[in-house]
């Protein structure tokens, strides 16, 4: 059986930084494709469908705050962001709009490829879930359903608009273990999938927009804190 090499797609002006990243890329066996600005590498993933997008933030044409957007409109594949903003706002916006991961630069190329070589396994773990054993990907109780193959996430049988692909993850993982304390590190290990590298902050900020965007009145179940530990989804039976 002939192995198909996964696809990375690089967005980033700076062309030294891309040969850097062509060079460990390619050694790891990823087939790399890059993009100089943001309208260029909005097409070329569209185009192309990559596995994997590394993608700056101060970007020609269209920065990478609006390419990230756009790029969700059509594909859930991994978004590391590449940047010298490390602020804790930026990490944040990043992680609100879409992106899966966040990279400071100036970085070490072995702890992006580790990043990278994480989501892929992530990827490839979720597919190969779906199809060898009987999870249908689909769970519902009370006033809310969701489909995970579809990221479809509806309540009170109305489709939620909005909700980026790891707020859907984490509620459909939420769901599935209704009435169990989880931590913020198994949250992050079990739908982020690797040994998160930043701050479990990020589980915080997408607890806090889930329930912004699911909050409805009279439901059966509710997304506790459990203070200084992590989060429940306690049912109301």
């Amino acid at each position: 059986m002939i192995k198909i090499s996964k696809k990375v797609l690089v967005i980033d002006d700076d062309k030294n930084i891309c040969e850097i990243l062509k060079i460990y890329l390619t050694n790891e066996g990823y087939d790399v494709l890059f993009a100089y600005d943001g309208s260029e590498g909005i097409n070329i993933a569209k185009e192309q469908q990559p596995n994997l997008i590394l993608l700056d933030i101060m970007l020609p044409v269209i920065s990478g705050w609006e390419v990230c957007k756009l790029i969700r409109q059509f594909t859930n594949v991994p978004i590391i962001m590449l940047t010298a903003m490390d602020t804790i706002e930026n990490k944040i916006e990043g992680l609100n709009i879409g992106a899966d991961d966040y990279v400071v630069k100036p970085f070490e190329p072995k702890e992006v490829i580790a990043r990278v070589n994480a989501h892929i396994r992530r990827q490839e773990s979720e597919e190969t879930t779906l199809e060898n054993n009987n999870d249908t990907g689909y769970v519902q109780f009370d006033n809310i359903s969701i489909d995970i193959e579809k990221y479809e996430v509806k309540l009170n049988n109305k489709l939620v608009k909005g909700l980026k692909p790891k707020e859907v993850q984490l509620m459909y993982f939420l769901l599935t273990n209704k009435n169990q304390v989880l931590t913020r590190e198994v949250l992050l290990e079990k739908v982020w999938g690797y040994e998160y590298f930043g701050s479990t902050r990020t589980v915080d900020v997408h607890i806090k927009s889930v329930r912004e965007k699911l909050f409805s009145q009279n439901q059966k179940w509710e997304i506790k804190t459990i203070w200084n530990v992590g989060y429940k989804l306690e049912t109301k039976e």
